[in-house]
């Protein structure tokens, strides 16, 4: 038996400590070649997509070899590869910031490395990534186990089955699989007879324990030997959020890793009619639950929040939702309309019909591009970046950067501006800030980390990501690599070749 917990902060630091010892890297160096024949065969891998130039690479690295170590004796490789050496690899392997940490089983990608750049996080993470993702429920743990849900918000779910090898025994733990590393679910499979007569249930079953609306569900679909991953994912991932919660800093993650739009009511926690607003929005979440969650939010606490979906006025209650599979788009309810269940009603089916446009943030048009980089706001994206006449090299960034690499970068960017301000027909040199200004649906990429470089080839919608180093010589390298019109600088004659020669006798100053 096994229910799945992290390591004690204690164990990690004695698995730290046994790396003193050793000099030798156990980091395995991959490439684009090896990959297959190293990574392939291992039940378990993490690699660490790097470049040579990256200060955060270089601060990282004695962490992942640290961990390395500590690992070998458990069986976990830790290896890196040089995106340097190998762009087009670590390309496919979406890789848009350095350092960038990916788990991988028996070859293929299961997720992003979550948790902090330190050895012991290392640890502690990868040894709870080799625990079996499903923890076996037997009579002796049944109650303790389902009652995990009874003091948090965990889900609890578990398959009572006559053999762990029948359906839908496999599909279950091909979910379970996939949601190890949220911690709001857990997973446990029971063949058992007197656990699955304590359940109250006929094998095979699969029931979700909770400690919120319905505390108990039992798996409806029959025969549910018939079930599929998808179907089984769906109505477990249905039932992990109450039809409508408050939102905080807890389950956050948990709302924003669902597919489904997210629906917020903020509301002033402070209202004596808080409560009122929630209960008369409950049948409306009701009804949309299967296509949309529903959470309020303390719009007090969270203003900020506010301002990021839209919502232009400190007037609560408001209504906005936020499409989290189309670029976290979002579609406030206009806020001199009274927030009641017909029009937060009417505005979902709206949304879900596809009839509403979604509110985009964006800076006022400039009157004057000042300088030799084109500024761009939200309302001009689609004007300037996506201009199919021209060459367009665009520079995401947002004024908090707190590591310093936009400052750095301003003087360059301005440089290559300059250096193409006589060509500004073929190609633009431009810059957007994220706070400000929001990407339209019409952009086919997010940006995730800044700054962002990203090249348009004219008379194509396809972006190039720039991941080389940031020196102008660069710029102007990888510019001409993939410009397609024709960016050479006239040139200016010089005197004796007629235009710019001074008159014989003409006054001089």
């Amino acid at each position: 038996m096994h229910i799945r917990s992290l390591l004690s902060p204690s164990t990690a630091l004695v698995l730290v400590s046994l790396v003193a010892a050793s000099s030798a890297s156990d980091v395995v160096n991959l490439t684009a070649l090896s990959f297959e024949t190293v990574v392939g065969p291992e039940p378990l891998v993490l690699v660490a997509f790097c470049t040579s130039w990256s200060g955060h690479c270089k601060a990282l690295a004695p962490h992942y070899e640290e961990a390395a170590t500590a690992l070998k004796a458990k069986n976990i490789k830790i290896a890196k590869v040089d995106c340097v050496a190998e762009p087009s690899f670590c390309e496919a392997h979406e890789v848009q910031g350095y350092p960038t940490l990916k788990v991988f089983r028996y070859g293929s990608r299961v997720d992003g490395y979550p948790g902090t750049p330190q050895a012991d996080s290392i640890i502690n993470y990868m040894v709870e990534q080799s625990l079996p993702a499903v923890s076996e429920v037997t009579t002796a743990n049944h109650e303790e186990f389902k009652n995990a849900s009874n003091n948090s918000r965990v889900v609890v779910t578990i398959a009572y089955v006559a053999s762990s090898t029948e359906s839908p025994a496999v599909e279950f733990s091909a979910v379970a699989e996939k949601h190890r590393d949220r911690s709001a679910y857990v997973f446990g499979l029971s063949t058992d007879e007197d656990a699955i007569d304590a359940a109250g249930v006929t094998p095979p079953a699969i029931v979700v324990y909770r400690s919120f609306d319905e505390p108990k569900t039992v798996y409806p679909g029959l025969p549910i030997s018939a079930v599929s991953n998808f179907e089984l994912e769906e109505w477990i991932s249905s039932l992990s959020v109450p039809v409508i919660d408050e939102i905080s800093a807890e389950n956050y993650a948990v709302y924003i890793n669902s597919p489904k739009p997210l629906a917020y009511l903020f509301l002033d926690p402070s209202s004596p009619d808080k409560e009122v607003y929630i209960e008369a929005i409950r049948p409306v979440a009701q009804q949309y639950k299967p296509q949309v969650n529903f959470v309020w939010i303390d719009a007090v606490k969270f203003v900020t929040h506010a301002k990021a979906l839209n919502l232009k006025d400190v007037k609560w209650p408001a209504f906005v939702i936020q499409d989290l599979g189309r670029k976290h788009l979002a579609y406030p309810l206009d806020q001199s309309m009274d927030v009641t269940p017909e029009a937060v009603g009417n505005w979902l089916q709206q949304f879900l019909d596809g009839k509403l446009e979604p509110m985009l943030r964006s800076a006022p048009i400039p009157e004057i591009q000042y300088g030799p980089v084109s500024t761009v706001v939200g309302k001009q994206f689609n004007e300037i970046v996506l201009d199919d006449s021209k060459d367009v090299f665009v520079e995401f960034y947002t004024t908090w950067c707190a590591c310093g690499h936009c400052k750095r970068l301003k003087p360059i960017w301005d440089s290559l501006g300059e250096k193409y301000a006589p060509l500004k027909e073929k190609i633009t040199i431009a810059k957007m800030e994220l706070l400000a200004n929001e990407l339209p649906p019409s952009a086919p990429f997010r940006v995730s980390s800044v700054p962002a470089l990203k090249f348009k080839p004219a008379g194509s919608r396809e972006f190039i990501d720039y991941d080389g180093h940031r020196t102008l010589e660069e710029f102007i390298a990888f510019v001409k690599e993939h410009a397609r019109n024709n960016l050479e600088t006239p040139v200016v004659p010089t005197e004796g070749e007629g235009v710019g020669q001074i008159p014989l006798g003409a006054e001089t100053r």
